[in-house]
C-alpha cells in the first residue's frame, strides 16, 4: 500500500462511516501507530467504495447504517470487485446482535467490530484481517454466526464438501467454532504448520477468501450446527 504519502509497508485503512466524530475517533487511534496510516474517508456506501477502488486500503472500516448505499450493499460491491481482490471489509456496528452483520459476513466481510471497542481490540482487527486472516475468533462473533445460521433449517452436508477429506473436514469444523491454528493443532496433536496447511487447503479446495467465509459456509452447508463444540 502507498497512498496519500503512507509509509509504503503500513496497513492503509479506510474508514467509511456517515458519523465525522466517529471517524475523528478512529482515525486518532490509527494514526497514533506507525504500522498503520488512515488513507481516506467515506461518509456513505458509494462514496467508500470509489475510494476503495482510487486508494486500494488493506482495510476498510465499513459501518452497516449510511444514508445511499449502505454498507452491506457497499461491502458486496467491493469484495465482489476482482480489482479489490486484497482489500479486506470488517464492518461496525453499535449491536452486537444485528441481522445485518450477518449478511455482511456473508457477502464477503472478514468480521465485524462493536463501535465502543477497545483501542487495543480495533488495532488487533486490523491488524489481523490485514494480514489476510478473519476476525472470528471473539465469542461475539461465533455467537452471532450460530444465531442467524441457526434461524435456517440446517441441511445435510452438501456436495460442494465432497472436495475435501476426513481430516480436513474436521478441520473446517473446528474454525468454524472459533478456534486458531494453534488451538486446533493441539486439539488434533498436530503441529501448528500442519493445521495452517490444512486450513489453507480447505479454503482453496471450497475457493473462500478467508476464515470468516469458511465459518459461513460450515454451518450454511450443515457441516456443523450451532453450539456444536460448547
Amino acid at each position: 500500500m502507498n497512498a496519500d504519502g503512507a509509509v509504503a509497508d503500513a496497513v492503509g485503512v479506510l474508514l467509511a462511516d456517515d458519523q465525522t466524530l466517529v471517524r475523528a475517533g478512529f482515525r486518532s487511534i490509527l494514526d497514533d501507530e506507525d504500522d498503520i496510516r488512515v488513507v481516506g474517508e467515506s461518509g456513505d456506501g458509494a462514496t467508500a467504495v470509489r475510494a476503495a477502488r482510487e486508494l486500494r486500503p488493506d482495510v476498510v472500516l465499513m459501518d452497516i447504517r449510511m444514508p445511499g448505499t449502505d454498507g452491506l450493499e457497499a461491502t458486496r460491491e467491493i469484495v465482489g470487485d476482482p480489482r479489490l481482490e486484497r482489500v479486506r471489509v470488517v464492518i461496525l456496528t453499535t449491536f452486537d446482535a444485528d441481522d445485518y452483520v450477518y449478511g455482511a459476513l456473508r457477502a464477503g466481510a472478514s468480521g465485524f467490530l462493536l463501535k465502543d471497542t477497545e483501542p487495543t481490540e480495533l488495532l488487533h482487527a486490523v491488524r489481523v484481517v490485514a494480514r489476510g486472516d478473519a476476525l472470528i475468533a471473539p465469542a461475539v462473533t461465533r455467537r452471532l454466526i450460530a444465531e442467524f445460521a441457526g434461524r435456517v433449517a440446517r441441511p445435510e452436508p452438501g456436495p460442494r464438501l465432497n472436495a475435501l477429506t476426513g481430516r480436513e473436514r474436521e478441520v473446517m469444523a473446528l474454525v468454524a467454532a472459533g478456534l486458531t491454528n494453534d488451538e486446533i493443532a493441539a486439539r488434533l496433536v498436530l503441529s501448528p504448520a500442519t493445521a495452517k496447511t490444512h486450513v489453507s487447503r480447505v479454503m482453496t479446495k471450497l475457493d473462500v477468501r478467508d476464515r470468516a467465509q469458511l465459518v459461513i459456509l460450515a454451518y450454511e452447508s450443515g457441516l456443523v450446527a450451532p453450539g456444536w463444540l460448547d
